[in-house]
């Protein structure tokens, strides 16, 4: 029987976000918007991700960092 969980995408970004408050290159009070800098091609689909999920690029970091599971239901 095969157990192996699935993370859901967003975990994985929100560590990378994560990483980025710790390395002090943005702030949990930054807009989302400013992590798009990082992010450069692939921030089209985050902000898509983040949209379908409630979130506007005028949201905090530390809002979407606040968020415990990521469950689509």
């Amino acid at each position: 029987m095969n157990t192996t969980q699935v993370v859901h995408p967003m975990v994985k970004f929100q560590q990378q976000v994560r990483s980025l408050v710790d390395a002090k290159l943005v702030k949990p009070s930054d807009s989302l918007w400013q992590i798009a800098l990082v992010y450069g091609d692939e921030w089209q689909h985050w902000k898509k991700e983040l949209a379908e999920l409630g979130f506007s690029t005028q949201d905090t970091i530390g809002e979407m960092l606040a968020i415990d599971g990521w469950d689509e239901d």
